[in-house]
């Protein structure tokens, strides 16, 4: 696998990441488990500056017109870590939404491009208004 153009911090961010999607994922399977979702927002709070660098997460979490999704986002890890996790989930879900919402036509528009499952998905973004999105949010 060619890793050549990341730092050995940055894999070691895109392994916690990727851990923390897995305990969330396993969290919403095990019906809304307060420790899983709780191991995998560390994970993925660890990961992402080691990924992204500390500069750019603090000015990617505090730019104006997303500090209402960083509220809600931390609002909801509080929830979870305070024990109400469907609550917590929802509202961090809403702040992962307000965060990431830029990249949702990105994201639709790549995965409308995978064979089997692609055009369902294409059809769906078209219909909530994601797919039609022509350029990367920069």
């Amino acid at each position: 696998m060619p890793s050549m153009w990341l730092s050995d911090a940055q894999k070691v961010g895109v392994a916690f990441c990727s851990g923390g999607t897995f305990f969330l994922l396993g969290g919403l399977l095990m019906f809304f488990d307060r420790a899983m979702l709780a191991m995998g927002n560390i994970l993925f709070l660890i990961g992402l500056p080691l990924l992204l660098g500390l500069q750019k997460t603090f000015s990617f979490f505090a730019r104006r017109h997303k500090l209402p999704g960083t509220a809600a986002f931390t609002l909801g890890i509080l929830l979870i870590l305070f024990r109400w996790p469907l609550i917590g989930f929802l509202v961090e879900l809403y702040g992962i939404v307000v965060l990431f919402g830029d990249f949702l036509g990105t994201l639709v528009g790549y995965a409308g491009q995978v064979p089997v499952v692609g055009p369902g998905i294409r059809a769906m973004g078209e219909r909530v208004g994601l797919a039609g999105e022509g350029g990367l949010p920069v």
